[in-house]
């Protein structure tokens, strides 16, 4: 069984990014326990928690976790920049980071498929805007649109959404999608050889 340490800022990453990592785990036939550092407070709680981890790693000879996923939106800061944010080239144990561009609710929507096998109905494919609110929104409308009032803006279904999802459609209708799964994929490949 392998140990991801994971560093999200709120509980729409713990949901989907916990959900993609399990998800594409299985696939691989790699048994992982996801150990949740920080899932609350924001992109600057993440980076404080996330440094604070790395410099406590770095100072013992306990066992480090077999991987590090940071995880935070990129906020119209662009997907490279909030990557170098969070990235540690010389952490003490391999590193990824999943920044979702802009905001996580994005990649619950890139499936309408997915969403119809969970829902009955499916959903738009999102375009590509920078705005604070647009996806949070767009999640609750889809949701709603289906005849279903969602408690938690629709991030309660991220399981199941990205169980039914078509990995390699939403990897090819999203950059920072792709980037995350590959750099994952990587990852937990390497432990299988």
């Amino acid at each position: 069984m392998r140990e991801i340490a994971l560093f999200v800022e709120d509980y729409a990453h713990q949901q989907v990014v916990g959900a993609l990592v399990q998800r594409i785990a299985d696939e691989l036939g790699v048994g992982v326990r996801l150990e949740w550092r920080s899932a609350v407070h924001g992109h600057g709680r993440v980076v404080r928690e996330l440094a604070r981890y790395l410099r406590d790693l770095a100072g013992q000879d306990d066992r480090s976790p077999d991987l590090i996923i940071a995880a935070t939106d990129a906020n119209c800061s662009g997907l490279n920049e909030r990557a170098r944010e969070i990235g540690n080239p010389d952490a003490p144990a391999p590193m990824i980071s999943a920044v979702p561009d802009p905001h996580v609710e994005r990649w619950l929507l890139l499936d309408g498929a997915a969403f119809k096998a969970v829902f009955g109905r499916g959903c738009d494919a999102p375009d590509q805007k920078c705005d604070r609110d647009l996806y949070k929104q767009r999640l609750v409308e889809a949701v709603r649109a289906t005849g279903i009032v969602p408690a938690l803006g629709g991030i309660e279904f991220a399981q199941d959404i990205v169980r039914h999802m078509d990995i390699e459609r939403a990897m090819r209708a999203d950059r920072s999608f792709r980037r995350f799964v590959e750099d994952l994929r990587g990852a937990l490949q390497r432990w299988r050889s």
